[in-house]
């Protein structure tokens, strides 16, 4: 009697399962069909407060390196140069001369932990966070955004000039001094 028992019970399990599967088969399906039907963005499915990719707008960037100090992970690399007397003066966003060239600025992404502490820390509201999300890569060098305004050339150009402003300077200085020490003694 109990081996009848337990076919009756197994065969009572499998068509409760079956019924179940058979109420679920025809319903209104729940799943988004993500990007073809639902997207994120354009459906503003997105919170408020979201932490995306980073953008740093250059036009206001002056390469203070405040991200970079407030950057826990160091995914963020800022090199600057100061402008040269006689050079081309890079503008802000509003048309006021900023007395610096930002050579490289480089964030990457395979490090940052999108914690927002750049953009917080940002004096000139040069970063912020942007609604994309979707930047996945089979390539980690990919993951490496590059922001500067100035090409590669133009760069180590603006590198040449203050070097060469600051060993002219430091010639001016250095004969100032031995003027000043024949006048002195």
């Amino acid at each position: 009697m109990e081996y009848f028992k337990n076919i009756f019970h197994a065969l009572y399990t499998i068509f409760v399962g079956m019924k179940i599967t058979g109420m679920h088969l025809f319903e209104k399906k729940v799943t988004m069909q993500y990007p073809d039907l639902v997207h994120p963005i354009r459906d503003g499915l997105l919170p408020p407060t979201e932490r995306n990719r980073i953008y740093v707008d250059m036009d206001r960037c002056n390469g203070c390196g405040s991200c970079v100090r407030a950057c826990p992970v160091d995914a963020i690399e800022v090199e600057m140069v100061r402008v040269v007397p006689g050079d081309e003066v890079p503008l802000f966003y509003d048309g006021t001369p900023i007395k610096t060239w930002v050579t490289k600025y480089t964030l990457d992404f395979a490090k940052c932990c999108f914690c927002g502490l750049c953009i917080e820390a940002c004096p000139t509201q040069a970063n912020r966070m942007t609604p994309e999300f979707e930047y996945s890569e089979f390539e980690r060098d990919k993951l490496i955004y590059h922001f500067e305004r100035l090409t590669p050339e133009q760069a180590e150009e603006k590198k040449r000039k203050w070097e060469a402003y600051q060993a002219e300077k430091k010639k001016a200085d250095a004969a100032a001094k031995s003027q000043k020490n024949e006048t002195g003694n």
